[in-house]
């Protein structure tokens, strides 16, 4: 019978057996003598010695007697039962914990992303990770900011070209604006990846560049910004305000799809302009 509020004690504990009982103990090469087994799959002592944890908390866990793991002993779990990502984040879940060895943050885009930024032109799109490093992008997004993609790879970074790109520095109408949600948005990943050691080098390259970056990242302020509006002053076309809408990709949560659309007929013009230039 199905519950109204998930008991994650209870959850937890089911979980962890029912992912014990699946595994196969050829793949873990025990011997011989040890395989007739009156259940299936590992043995709890099995699992407790390759997570490096004793047979009694295992125990507990599976009998649900209110232990709350710690994200070390989640992580050793999740490789002890070979959990492939998805219920890895699930078992993280149940035990009210966070990973602590996040997975490296993408630097490529994942193909069907980088074929789908292509597909949306001729709508201006990008790809970014949570570093605001641009992944991919179509012409449109690449003329539009100021042909972002003739920099080396290293500048490929949204708020590296917003703060540090001399060209950029007049672009947005309202600077301060789009710089403060920015830096918002990049408190919160900061946060979410604290051992992401190229987002602290990039956060403290910012701060020592730029005295508006280094005043507005001490007020703290946290916002991850999915959708709004930004006017921009394009030298070569004149204003074009336009709409952002950023989108999360399910298999790839640490990707995020950016799409600009013109707010107004002058604005489509204007970047209709652009790109046929």
């Amino acid at each position: 019978m199905m519950t109204r509020i998930v008991d994650t004690t209870q959850e937890l504990a089911a979980f962890l057996r029912t992912r014990r009982e699946r595994l196969d103990p050829h793949d873990f090469g025990l011997p011989s003598r040890r395989q007739s087994r009156r259940t299936p799959g590992l043995r709890r002592e099995e699992v407790a010695e390759l997570a490096g944890v004793s047979i009694d908390y295992i125990v507990r866990l599976e009998q649900a007697r209110g232990l709350r793991p710690s994200a070390d002993v989640v992580e050793a779990l999740a490789r002890a039962l070979r959990l492939p990502p998805d219920e890895r984040a699930y078992l993280f879940n149940l035990a009210q914990q966070r990973p602590r060895n996040a997975d490296k943050p993408a630097t490529t885009p994942a193909p069907p992303l980088a074929r789908l930024i292509a597909d949306l032109s001729p709508l201006p799109a990008m790809l970014m990770n949570h570093r605001y490093d641009i992944l991919a992008w179509n012409g449109e997004m690449a003329k539009l900011l100021m042909d972002f993609d003739t920099l080396p790879p290293s500048q490929r970074n949204a708020m590296w070209l917003c703060l540090m790109y001399p060209k950029m520095r007049e672009f947005y109408v309202d600077r301060e604006r789009v710089v403060r949600e920015g830096i918002a948005h990049l408190r919160a990943a900061w946060a979410a990846h604290p051992e992401d050691q190229a987002l602290t080098d990039l956060i403290a390259e910012f701060a020592t560049g730029d005295e508006q970056f280094a005043c507005l990242w001490a007020e703290r302020d946290v916002k991850v910004n999915g959708r709004g509006r930004k006017v921009m002053r394009h030298p070569d076309v004149g204003e074009i305000a336009v709409d952002f809408e950023t989108l999360t990709p399910l298999q790839d949560p640490d990707q995020l799809l950016v799409i600009y659309r013109a707010v107004d007929d002058e604005s489509q013009s204007a970047l209709d302009r652009l790109c046929a230039r």
